[in-house]
């Protein structure tokens, strides 16, 4: 298992422009401090490389919770699959082997079907409507009761860009989209809504894509701007269709019986600095994705909108998936958000 892991981790930064990262990849965001006098450790664990914005939050988070604590606490941040995948890591933080995870919203509902909310296409189309959603204690809090009663609490979330379509050859309507096969995530809301879309799609491993991509087997990613660009998806699929039917996110995920166990003014502490360092993040991964189209652009790849007839196309064929997945998901919750977005 440890080889696999390593083997896909090596893959990851295989993906990273040359002089993007030293001998040792984490080298720029090891701790200026020697953490072996703490206390107490929170290990916490992500599968993205921290290059990205709502990943890097783990090291502003792990270096404001030791200087805050007087060393007392280390955040013991673990991305690039350090601790294994995500399906694994969640059983690893059900059972209180590992204490926390940014979890991509993709794998997050294995823990609660409510937690696919932010899947829903077309319901946060936009990171306005994101942090509105966040800023309601009263539907934030619902959002991850059914998970807290599993005993995993849901402390906050970052992101990682506007889903939408890269492309080997331009996709400016649904019939241009129709004429690929795109990569899909290994997400069941994502399978139905393809198939509502009748669009031609492949769920395949994230780390299978540069292969399929250069062969042909697949045409296009459906995935975030940042993403592409990070890891060079642009170099072969060098056009973009902006759909921003959902948010990328990492959901901060913890186990509940580990926090319940730290000392009461670590715990204020630590959630506050997950609180406050999330909002900081969330406003970095906006200007992030715009630097990165802008360099995108630079280097020649094309960006599009659908007309609106097209969108609005795309948003009827969805309202099925919605409905089906709101019963899952609850839906008098699903209601009060949308209601609530709505305003």
């Amino acid at each position: 298992m440890r080889h696999v892991v390593w083997s896909f981790t090596l893959f990851l930064l295989l993906l990273l422009p040359v002089g993007s990262y030293a001998a040792d990849p984490l080298a720029d965001w090891q701790p200026k401090f020697d953490p072996s006098g703490a206390e107490f450790t929170y290990l916490l664990s992500c599968v993205g490389h921290p290059a990205i914005e709502g990943v890097a939050v783990g090291y502003r988070i792990r270096d404001r919770v030791w200087a805050e604590s007087k060393g007392r606490l280390y955040v013991d941040f673990r991305p690039l699959s350090q601790l294994g995948g995500e399906k694994d890591v969640i059983g690893k933080l059900k059972m209180g082997a590992i204490h926390g995870m940014l979890s991509s919203s993709v794998a997050a509902p294995n823990i609660s079907p409510r937690l696919g909310l932010v899947n829903l296409p077309f319901l946060f189309d936009s990171a306005a409507k994101l942090d509105k959603f966040r800023g309601n204690q009263d539907l934030f809090s619902a959002y991850g009761e059914d998970a807290l009663r599993k005993g995993i609490r849901v402390v906050d979330f970052t992101g990682y860009g506007s889903y939408g379509w890269a492309t080997v050859s331009p996709v400016r309507s649904l019939a241009d989209a129709r004429q690929q096969v795109f990569r899909i995530a290994q997400a069941p809301v994502n399978v139905d809504l393809y198939k509502a879309w009748g669009i031609q799609f492949t769920v395949m491993p994230w780390p299978d894509v540069p292969q399929a991509l250069q062969t042909g087997v697949i045409t296009g990613l459906d995935h975030t701007p940042t993403v592409c660009s990070i890891s060079k998806k642009f170099t072969v699929a060098k056009n973009f269709t902006r759909i921003d039917y959902a948010q990328g996110l990492y959901i901060h995920l913890v186990n509940e019986r580990w926090l319940k166990r730290l000392p009461e003014d670590l715990r204020t502490l630590l959630l506050k600095a997950i609180a406050e360092e999330s909002a900081q993040a969330r406003a970095l991964t906006e200007l992030q994705q715009e630097r990165e189209i802008a360099a995108a652009q630079a280097a020649g790849v094309s960006f599009y909108q659908l007309p609106a007839e097209e969108k609005n196309r795309l948003v009827e064929l969805a309202e099925p998936v919605v409905q089906k997945w709101g019963e899952k998901i609850g839906a008098d919750y699903l209601t009060r958000v949308r209601s609530f977005l709505a305003d």
